[in-house]
Order: C-alpha cells, then structure tokens, then sequence
C-alpha cells in the first residue's frame, strides 16, 4: 500500500485542484472596519447550468486514515467547509471519463475548520478525514441532486488503497 503525506494548504499547491479561504480569519480585501467588515467575493463555485445550490452536512467520525473509495463530478465542482474540526481531503486531478483513478497524483490537503475549498469540475474526493476523536461537519456545496446524477464513485482494490501518513 502507497503512503501519501499530508501537505498544508497552499495557493500554489493546491491551484490544480481549485481554491480555498479561511472564512473564520479572512485575509482578504474588505469592505468596511470593525465593528462592521465584509469580506466580499471570497471564493467562487460554478455550479453548471443549474439555478439552484443545495448545502448539506456529511459528518465524518474517525477512521482508518486508508482512501479506498474517491469521486467525481463531471458537470460542476464542489464545495467543501469544515466547520467545527479540522480535516483531511484527498484530492487527484480531473482526467477524461473512463481512464481511471490517478492514482500515483492523488494528494492530501490539512483543510482547517473554517476553511472553505472549492473543488473544479472532474476532481477526484471524497469525504475527508476528521482529525479529531470528535466528528467533523462539514459543509458541502452543491447542485440539487447533484450526488444522484452526476457522481462517479470507484472503490478501490485492496492494492491500490493508499494510506494518509
């Protein structure tokens, strides 16, 4: 089994995969000054054709740090916001529909609590990893119905799980 080390958050490293803001301690452009900030335009997320964003919860209790099952959306990405724990996300790059997971090119990112990621379409992901004995929800941001109608989910075989170290 492949061991893969988890990397810290950053613009560059994570750019292939698509963006990210701490929205608990923005360090952005703002509009306003205490005791009245807005911190504007954040992060972005197309959402394909589709008018209406469904935001859901998947909570996620500790478990082996193995990935044998990863995702993805072809029509749009996904927003990830992990609001009470930190968490670990794999990611893999988007690659045509058919050639297989990329497995030698999955990463893992240490995403904070309060830290929204947007995913591109055709990422690999899947759930993350709670760093805690506690379960982390996490926000998820996405078409409605999306994860019926366009989610290709792989299992995969015992040889090409890859261990989070």
């Amino acid at each position: 089994m492949r061991t893969v080390k988890v990397e810290e958050l950053s613009v560059e490293k994570f750019l292939p995969f698509g963006t990210y803001a701490n929205y608990l301690n923005p360090q952005t452009e703002k509009i306003g000054a205490a005791p009245i900030e807005f911190f504007r335009d954040m992060v972005q997320q197309s959402l394909g054709s589709t008018s209406i964003a469904s935001f859901s919860t998947c909570r996620v209790e500790k478990r082996e740090a193995i990935i044998d099952v990863t995702e993805y959306h072809t029509t749009c990405g996904e927003v990830m916001l992990p609001l009470d724990n930190d968490v670990l996300i794999h990611v893999g790059p988007a690659t045509p529909p058919n050639a297989g997971v990329p497995l030698d090119k999955i990463r893992v990112f240490r995403v904070p609590r309060g830290t929204l990621v947007s995913l591109r379409p055709g990422v690999w992901h899947h759930a993350p990893f709670t760093l805690s004995d506690n379960p982390a929800n996490v926000l998820i941001v996405l078409p409605e119905r999306l994860y019926a109608n366009d989610c290709t989910v792989v299992e995969l075989a015992p040889n090409d799980r890859i261990r989070i170290g």
